[in-house]
């Protein structure tokens, strides 16, 4: 399925995250130009609206002023309203608008925005329109609530008074202002082109947003697919190298990134993998290899003898011979498993408290016999010193190096034993005085079943080391090397106290 794919759903979230944005950008944009575009029209309804109410004035007959016929219709008369009796009677009849000739242009049929009026008397009849207020704007009269002046307010005072709303109905806003006489104004206007502007901006931006969602979609797409492209890589190598093509490596320009650590990580454990599984074939060679020799031995030696009748020296001689090529093959069964004990964790280490300078000792004194006869001198440089481990193990190893310190030593030479104490950690060196190691050998001395000429062996199979090294990692200790030619060699080991 498509979500199971980590660039589906990686592009997924980014456009749902875009959308969103976009989604948001947009509403808001066309909120704000909706916001601004009603607000100047109703600052323009309420000026329109003022501009009304300042311009209304007492009716003192019909066409005429206080002053005659000659008054200007633009101009309030003089004097006060009365104060008594109905609205009609302080206005002396319905009241009437004087609109200047300039401010006819207010309410021009030829506006496109049409601005219209509407003026009620305090019962909700319909006292004065322009003439292209439209007929459905009349029902608006039913609505009109009828507020009486207070007693103390002049007849002259024209201004308007709270309260005063909007309310845009279908494609028309209108703006309500209540008289202090009484009655009130409905000034009002076409929204039709605004509508129009506004679905045009509503439509430029859902394209826009269209577009740059279709741009991001594409880029995040395109960043997705490099993004995922190193694990397509690392994919693709681990498939090669699981159908046995061990020297695949991920190939990465950008090492410094996440991806890119990752490559390196596996790099680094597929040629551990490599190296692993070239050490067991060569081990399983080895391994076969030696184990050929005894019993190519031992079947030679029962073949001879049964070719015909022998003596019962030569019977004997054959047993012999069968029995050290066998003892031969055990030594190398055990070695054998032993290593793979330890290399599974399987073999249990004894953790209890020795005193390490007492098991070196008791190593010297059981290689001393190897040493005479061989003229070798063993020096022991130690001192008490208390070790948690298994010190039948650590014997093991110790004598190991100190039979191949002897074996592999010139007569007259020395083989020196030391202990010290370095950093919470028992430090033993066992140095001799032979021909040492070379160069070339020196990095591969704890390889099993690997040999050279000065090969720093004691089981004469080329496991001897390997081992040791296996107990002491097995211990949380190491195991060091260094070598001169000519000089000696000296083996350093070095185990936790605790």
């Amino acid at each position: 399925m498509i979500f199971n794919s980590i660039r589906a759903r990686l592009q997924i979230w980014y456009g749902l995250i875009l959308l969103v944005i976009l989604a948001g950008f947009g509403i808001t944009a066309y909120a704000l130009e909706r916001g601004h575009l009603l607000g100047r029209i109703n600052s323009e309804l309420e000026r329109r609206a003022n501009f009304l109410a300042n311009s209304l004035h007492p009716n003192h007959g019909p066409g005429r002023g206080p002053e005659g016929d000659d008054a200007p219709l633009d101009r309030p008369p003089p004097g006060d309203f009365p104060e008594d009796g109905p609205p009609e009677n302080r206005l002396g009849g319905p009241p009437r608008l004087h609109l200047a000739p300039q401010a006819a242009g207010l309410f021009d049929a030829g506006d496109p925005n049409n601005f219209y009026f509407l003026m009620f008397s305090h019962d909700g009849r319909i006292v004065q329109r322009s003439t292209n207020a439209p007929a459905e704007a009349l029902s608006t009269a039913d609505r009109i609530v009828h507020q009486p002046p207070p007693e103390d307010r002049r007849a002259g005072e024209n201004h308007a008074v709270h309260p005063r709303n909007f309310a845009i109905k279908g494609d028309r806003i209108e703006y309500k202002l209540e008289m202090p006489l009484g009655g009130a104004f409905v000034v009002g206007c076409s929204l039709a082109p605004e509508l129009l502007g506004l679905r045009m901006v509503a439509v430029k931006l859902t394209v826009a947003g269209g577009v740059i969602l279709l741009l991001g979609l594409g880029g995040g797409w395109w960043l997705a697919s490099r993004a995922i492209r190193p694990i397509e890589d690392i994919s693709a190598t681990a498939s090669k190298i699981s159908a046995g093509d061990l020297a695949q490596r991920i190939s990465l320009a950008d090492t410094e990134s996440e991806l890119g650590r990752l490559a390196t990580v596996l790099n680094s454990t597929f040629a551990r993998l490599e190296s692993a599984f070239a050490q067991q074939q060569q081990f399983t060679s080895d391994a076969a290899h030696e184990l050929r020799t005894p019993v190519t031995v031992i079947l030679t030696q029962t073949q001879l003898s049964l070719s015909r009748e022998r003596s019962p020296a030569e019977y004997r001689q054959t047993l012999e011979t069968c029995q050290r090529a066998a003892q031969r093959m055990r030594r190398l069964i055990e070695s054998l498993l032993a290593l793979a004990r330890l290399d599974a964790g399987q073999e249990t280490m004894k953790r209890l408290k020795f005193d390490l300078a007492t098991v070196i000792r008791d190593c010297a004194d059981l290689v001393q016999p190897l040493a005479a006869d061989r003229e070798v001198t063993v020096l022991l440089e130690v001192q008490p010193l208390e070790c948690t481990g298994d010190s039948e193990r650590i014997a093991q190893v110790l004598t190991n190096l100190l039979t191949n310190a002897i074996h592999y030593n010139r007569p007259q030479g020395k083989v020196r034993v030391s202990t010290e104490l370095q950093n919470g950690s028992a430090v033993i060196t066992v140095r001799d005085t032979g021909l040492g190691i070379a160069a070339e050998d020196l990095p591969r001395v704890f390889e099993r079943f690997y040999r050279s000429d000065k090969s720093r062996t004691s089981g004469g199979h080329g496991l001897g080391l390997s081992i040791c090294q296996a107990i002491i990692t097995a211990h949380g200790g190491t195991m060091e090397v260094a070598s001169e030619a000519g000089v000696g060699t000296s083996f350093t080991v070095r185990l936790p106290v605790g």
